[in-house]
């Protein structure tokens, strides 16, 4: 479920907020690494000193959160933490509802498909189903991205009341990863706005190289989007005509999710 702005903000109130935000800072830092980060690499990237990142990492040990790799330097995602998120999105209803429209998508499309949710300051993939094609988009269920840059970011933030958008969009930090990545919030309200008008996303290679996506978001009953879905791509297969046909597909998935997702609501499953 989004978290309200205030919502956020009240955090930063609470006893011991800070410290548990260095504790995710890092643990955040080990799952969203490319390669195995070692404690230089986790320093280097949360700003923390070294002794105050050997007391995270240890601790995060100790509980199973994190582990430590067979090099003896590098950290990898522990057991616990992976437990704890396999029950997570075995149970979300959002997962369940939306398996049929996904799989009915992938195989309309033969594209990746992706189920992200908001995860604030971005969005994190919590279901994946990989194009049956020989080339397809690298990533995986748990990988974060960004609202400025990701198509389901940029749908989510479409969807959103305009005072809360706004919010969002003067907090975030528009990095650039590639030539193509929207940094300007002047630039980003403009895109935004053209995602709202005509009802979907798209990543022209803003949040890699050679990869393109559309997203949509999935309506929630109380006008706050449920989530987003979206079709990722290599660019060599983007083809204009056919996108159409793959975007009605995609936004009809949305509408068959937010309907299910009614249904399961009012019966109460």
């Amino acid at each position: 479920m989004p978290i309200p702005i205030p919502a956020l903000a009240a955090t930063k109130a609470v006893a011991g907020a800070a410290a548990f935000s260095k504790f995710m800072a890092v643990l955040q830092l080990i799952a969203d690494a490319e390669a195995p980060p070692n404690v230089a690499a986790l320093a280097a990237g949360s700003g923390f000193p070294r002794p105050t990142v050997y007391r995270i990492v240890a601790a995060l040990e100790a509980e199973g959160l994190i582990c430590e790799n067979a090099d003896g330097g590098t950290y990898g995602l522990g057991p616990r933490l992976i437990s704890l998120a396999s029950r997570s999105w075995a149970g979300s209803n959002l997962r369940v509802a939306s398996a049929d429209a996904l799989r009915t998508l992938r195989d309309l499309t033969r594209e990746t498909v992706h189920l992200a949710v908001p995860s604030l300051p971005g969005m994190v993939y919590i279901d994946k189903l990989e194009s049956p094609q020989t080339v397809r988009m690298a990533s995986r269920i748990g990988t974060r991205v960004s609202l400025h840059s990701s198509s389901v970011g940029k749908a989510y933030l479409a969807a959103l009341e305009p005072a809360v958008r706004e919010s969002l969009i003067d907090a975030l930090e528009c990095v650039r990863f590639t030539p193509n990545t929207i940094v300007s919030a002047a630039k980003l309200r403009k895109e935004i706005a053209a995602t709202a008008a005509r009802g979907y996303a798209v990543d022209d290679e803003e949040n890699e190289l050679q990869i393109v996506c559309y997203g949509a978001a999935i309506p929630g009953a109380d006008g706050v989007p449920a989530g987003c879905v979206s079709i990722s791509m290599p660019l060599f297969r983007r083809n204009d005509a056919a996108m159409q046909t793959n975007i009605r597909h995609l936004l009809d998935a949305c509408a068959a999710i937010s309907a299910r997702l009614g249904r399961d609501q009012a019966s109460g499953a």
